[in-house]
């Protein structure tokens, strides 16, 4: 199943040493790593990991194959794969290919047999950083002017790429069913699950290019707005925040999830900042401070807000808070506005992914709660 021999290096100089797994030939990206035992594909296509190399922490990887039915986006985002053991062959009814064989269709390099422990608890130790991974014809450089080509390449630090992954025009998703409201998504790198979503609810949802203007939403007399997960840093999304701002100043509903999350909080008055190495996974425990709940929930972002659990503070569209926190190192998870007697004001955000595929589904209740934010409005 695997090819050739390929190295993966690490900016500090770190090599790993495996064989080529799908395309061969050179990629760079930052190293990150996602804990994840399932959905293998919804990450290689979920557009938050554009122009990151993703190191699977599960041991082995391709066991169900590759299918037509659970891709996130039109193709495979992630600019390279490093995983331990590829599976030797695909064992699932749905599947329609192998992963090693759509890997190499659309041209996504990758490396097998590497000691992934070492590597993500590196990772780990030091963070996040720029990698590349190298096969055939690449690999015959010298480590010296392959760890060049690496840290000649530009850092995640101030990358603006939710442009890069969005969509180039409108489109609609009808309700599944009577359509009870119209929402505008705004498509800052968004997931085929998520319309899906609003549309088992109800919601007819225009899904609308990451430069959209606020005319143009106002436009399609929208009952709410979302803001997608997306790739890149939040700190070059002014225009973005801009947007959100004038939603804001609209009175419309506003729900977002993370990447919308860290814009939400943006266009409240709170900074990001870059995360030593993230969180990627699909067991990561928030704590919902209004409720005491904790949920367990899927994430995928390498920057977050600047907070503390509980924090309220004033903006310019009233009172907001600090609504949810990862349990196991205080990150910021979801902010929203308050409103009267302290109840959840017009727009609310979270860091993780209530829409997640392949799970867990403990959070898709805040659907439901957008959905009574636009019946009570």
């Amino acid at each position: 199943m695997t090819g050739q021999s390929a190295m993966m290096v690490l900016e500090d100089g770190r090599v790993f040493r495996g064989s080529s797994f799908g395309a061969e030939g050179q990629t760079l990206g930052e190293a990150v790593f996602c804990t994840a035992m399932t959905g293998y594909q919804e990450t290689l296509t979920d557009p938050s990991y554009h122009r990151q190399i993703v190191v699977a922490t599960a041991p082995q990887i391709g066991n169900t194959g590759w299918n037509d039915e659970d891709d996130e986006s039109k193709q495979i985002w992630v600019a390279g794969y490093a995983v331990r053991d590829p599976a030797r062959r695909a064992s699932n009814w749905r599947a329609t290919t192998t992963l090693q064989d759509e890997l190499v269709r659309q041209d996504v390099v990758g490396i097998a047999g590497i000691d992934t422990r070492a590597l993500v608890r590196h990772l780990r130790t030091r963070g996040s950083m720029k990698a590349g991974i190298f096969s055939g014809e690449a690999a015959a450089a010298s480590v010296e002017e392959l760890l060049a080509r690496v840290n000649g390449q530009p850092s995640m630090l101030g990358a603006d790429l939710a442009e890069q992954v969005s969509t180039d025009q409108l489109y609609t998703i009808e309700p599944t069913g009577e359509r009870r409201f119209t929402v505008v998504a705004v498509d800052l790198g968004i997931k085929t699950n998520t319309p899906r979503m609003f549309a088992e609810r109800g919601m007819r949802v225009h899904v609308v290019p990451s430069n959209v203007t606020l005319d143009q939403i106002k436009e399609l007399k929208p009952d709410g707005v979302f803001l997608s997960n997306g790739p890149g840093d939040p700190a070059t999304q002014d225009d973005a925040v801009a947007l959100t701002k004038g939603i804001l100043g609209e009175g419309l509903p506003l729900f977002g999830i993370c990447f919308g999350n860290q814009i939400l909080g943006r266009a409240l008055g709170l900074k990001t900042y870059k995360m030593k190495f993230g969180h990627r996974g699909i067991n990561v425990p928030v704590v919902d401070h209004a409720t005491g709940q904790i949920s367990i929930t899927a994430q995928n972002h390498g920057f977050a807000l600047e907070g503390e659990a509980g924090q309220r503070f004033d903006t310019p569209f009233g009172t907001a808070e600090v609504s949810h926190t990862c349990a196991n190192d205080g990150t910021v998870e979801g902010v929203r506005l308050v409103g009267p007697a302290g109840e959840a004001g017009r727009a609310f955000s979270v860091q993780y992914h209530p829409e997640a595929a392949a799970g867990p589904h403990d959070a898709a209740y805040l659907f439901d709660r957008f959905a009574g934010l636009m019946e009570g409005a």
